[in-house]
């Protein structure tokens, strides 16, 4: 019950501060850098190892910057999503634009459903909010619910208030069922860690033997529905661009593990093109 109290406090004082225009909030942002980085240090060693890991050809000098920028965008994440409860639909479309969204739109208009693949990279949770307002077909948001029951029910308000449906990992193929009749996009966001004793594949991403999900290509076999990769690049501070790219277009003809080797290869590219804007503080490599 205290627990329950505390929690909608802290969700009213985020409401008050969502209030606040983004800008102020990105000044907040740099000032939670310095303590979390400096003093707190937030999974900084976690932080550091899957680094030198993932990038042995780096000198340390390159890989504390990457940490640095890390942190600061960290920082930033953090108070973008704040934001989200407030953020107009105006300003939503200036801050996540869509290229070659026409590419999943003539699936859509013919009445079929796509697929649709990304990692934790950049803001993944304003370019789905922007999703749901860009896209004329409902999007099914793939996600792991959160421990604190009062938070999972705000932050999915949030979440969902431009036609998003977020649907629990374990309950995917159900809503995948029940949606076969109208054209809906299923997204997943691939890159989390399985649970150790259900791990089915491992393969090799960012230089280690990497434990990877079949959540999508599964789906994908038993519908053959073509996949997409949402390629997200920060444009500038609280400005992204999602590309969709084509990724599988037809998946019964892909070999075993085909479509998760190729999404990982994508993400892959979008890392090692800016590497501090994935979510390195995730223990993605606690085993393998």
């Amino acid at each position: 019950m205290i627990k329950k109290v505390f929690s909608h406090i802290g969700i009213f004082f985020l409401y008050i501060l969502s209030l606040l225009p983004l800008p102020v909030l990105h000044f907040f942002a740099r000032l939670l850098y310095y303590p979390l980085y400096y003093i707190i240090g937030y999974r900084k060693a976690v932080v550091r190892e899957n680094l030198l890991k993932s990038f042995p050809e780096k000198d340390i000098k390159e890989i504390i910057s990457i940490e640095k920028t890390f942190y600061k965008y960290l920082a930033d994440v953090v108070f973008e999503i704040i934001k989200m409860p407030t953020i107009s639909k105006k300003e939503l479309q200036q801050r996540v634009t869509f290229k070659n969204l026409d590419r999943i739109e003539a699936y859509f208009t013919k009445g079929e459903s796509v697929l649709a693949c990304t990692g934790h990279y950049g803001n993944w949770e304003l370019c789905m909010l922007a999703l749901g307002e860009a896209a004329s077909a409902t999007e099914y948001v793939i996600y792991k619910p959160l421990n604190n029951e009062v938070f999972e029910n705000w932050f999915n308000t949030i979440r969902t208030r431009f036609g998003n449906v977020f649907v629990a990992m374990r309950q995917t193929l159900r809503m995948v069922v029940a949606t076969k009749d109208r054209p809906t996009m299923f997204c997943f966001a691939s890159d989390q860690t399985p649970v150790k004793h259900e791990t089915q594949y491992v393969l090799e991403f960012l230089n280690q033997r990497t434990a990877v999900l079949l959540g999508l290509e599964k789906i994908a076999l038993q519908t053959n529905r073509p996949i997409f990769y949402f390629d997200v690049k920060r444009v500038k501070r609280g400005y992204y661009e999602v590309d969709i790219l084509p990724l599988c277009l037809n998946p019964k003809e892909t070999q075993g593990h085909e479509i998760t080797d190729l999404l990982f290869e994508f993400l892959s590219k979008t890392i090692k093109q800016e590497p501090a804007f994935w979510l390195w503080s995730h223990r993605r490599w606690k085993y393998s």
